[in-house]
């Protein structure tokens, strides 16, 4: 015991142990959600078994974690990111890739963020993105996750007739309220009030609670069923599912640079969000807000996504819900240490996915949609330079499913306004870079038409 308080500097943080298992055990009680989340959300569209799915995201979160807490020595729990799983799920699919070649792109955009980490070009991209963009994308997933959590409960439909639309019309409206008439509906709306009622009862693992409560009220009410073919055993089919050269075989290489670099994009600006938050309200960041060996965590986070990607579970990424720890007196590395173990022995209770319907868990997207959301708060959106570029980020992901959309138009109209308002000093070198490559790729089809045969 000795050895574990000297390791994590229990006094010097002011911490014990008793105080690290119990923050441990609550951090692991407000995520072990993602266990039958991120297979609700990446299974189907991917075409994976959802038990080898759930099996994966535990085995990949409990050894991140477990890394994270020895070799950051901070109280960040990892896992599955959402709103990145739903990137591979919808926006990579739709572009032509499988779930070898989505995951590829995870891997590659990890191993991106690792050598930006390493090289020390962090600071660099940290002061080119302005700071209601970076707030912007966090809201912008948060409305994504969201609407697929309304759709995954049925409550949310296309409204246009079959095989009506065209450029973007349709006879009817593109999405439209599906009032509740069916019992899996049903299930939703009543998954939803227990999700919100046991949130705002502030009740520890509120979101694992209501997804197993709504899956047994789904049973009862026959939305679901026992499968005859019921796995009682955890399999790990998704582990090495991946292709590091299938996103270039298909895409036009400035569409596939384009996606990696914004999914990387999104991935690294919400780690540095959610550490620096975490490490302020734990009281361990300095007076002018940097995180003491932020490095070796930025390092943990970056080789977790890499890892997600080999797991083929989508990548994964610090937690803001690692702030219930906190809360809960968490102060060390060792508080991870204990949510990931947590996490391995969760593997045994993969095999519940599959009585898991969606209606069970679009609830918890719906929740976790609002709390990103709340990010809009920081964003001063009465200015037209932040306001504007800020609300095309948030508003085109959801509605194109895709975050690469919503984050090329920021860039571009952000640019845009400071050139005419001739603002040209506050524009970063990299900000005209990025926001040119962007241009390039909303045009990649007229390009290539202009290109020789």
């Amino acid at each position: 015991m000795e050895a574990i308080a000297s390791y994590f500097d229990f006094s010097g943080r002011k911490t014990d142990l008793i105080t690290e298992v119990r923050a441990g055990v609550t951090t692991f009680m407000v995520m072990a959600y993602i266990i039958f989340v991120n297979p609700a959300i990446i299974a189907k569209p991917l075409g994976l078994d959802p038990v080898a799915v759930s099996a994966g995201t535990a085995l990949i979160a409990g050894i991140m974690t477990i890394a994270m807490g020895v070799f950051g020595k901070y109280p960040f729990a990892i896992a599955a990111g959402l709103g990145l799983n739903a990137v591979v799920a919808f926006q990579l699919t739709a572009q032509g890739l499988d779930a070898k070649g989505a995951m590829g792109v995870i891997v590659l955009e990890g191993i991106v963020i690792l050598l930006l980490v390493l090289v020390g070009f962090r600071e660099a991209i940290m002061n080119a993105v302005p700071l209601s963009l970076k707030r912007a994308i966090g809201v912008g997933i948060g409305l994504f996750i969201l609407f697929i959590g309304f759709a995954n409960g049925g409550f949310i439909v296309s409204g246009c007739a079959p095989d009506s639309t065209t450029l973007g019309f349709c006879d009817g409206t593109l999405v439209t309220l599906s009032f509740p008439v069916a019992p899996a509906q049903f299930v939703f709306v009543i998954g939803l009030f227990i999700t919100f009622g046991l949130w705002a009862l502030k009740i520890k693992g509120a979101l694992i609670i209501s997804i197993l409560v709504t899956a047994v009220i789904a049973l009862v009410a026959g939305v679901s069923s026992v499968p005859a073919n019921l796995t009682l055993a955890p399999t790990f089919t998704t582990l090495g599912n991946f292709d590091l050269g299938e996103v270039f075989s298909k895409l036009p290489i400035i569409t596939a640079l384009l996606t990696i670099f914004a999914i990387m994009l999104s991935d690294f600006f919400d780690t540095i969000g959610t550490v620096t938050g975490i490490a302020a309200e734990a009281g361990l960041a300095n007076p002018d807000g940097s995180v003491p060996g932020i490095k070796n965590v930025l390092i943990v986070d970056s080789v977790a996504a890499i890892a997600g990607g080999f797991g083929g579970v989508s990548s994964n990424t610090t937690y803001i819900e690692s702030a219930a720890g906190v809360a809960e007196g968490g102060r060390s590395g060792f508080t991870s240490v204990v949510t990931g173990i947590l996490f391995l022995f969760a593997i045994l209770l993969a095999p519940l996915t599959q009585l898991i319907p969606s209606q069970a868990t679009a609830p918890a997207l719906v929740l976790v949609g609002y709390l990103m959301f709340t990010l809009v708060k920081d964003i001063n959106v009465a200015d037209i330079e932040d306001g504007l570029p800020a609300l095309l980020t948030i508003i085109l992901m959801p509605l194109t499913y895709s975050i690469t959309v919503g984050i090329g138009a920021g860039f571009i109209t952000w640019v845009f306004i400071k050139v005419v308002r001739r603002k040209w000093s506050e524009i970063h070198p990299l900000m005209w870079v990025v926001s040119i490559a962007f241009a390039i790729y909303f045009l990649t089809n007229e390009i290539t038409t202009l290109l020789p045969k």
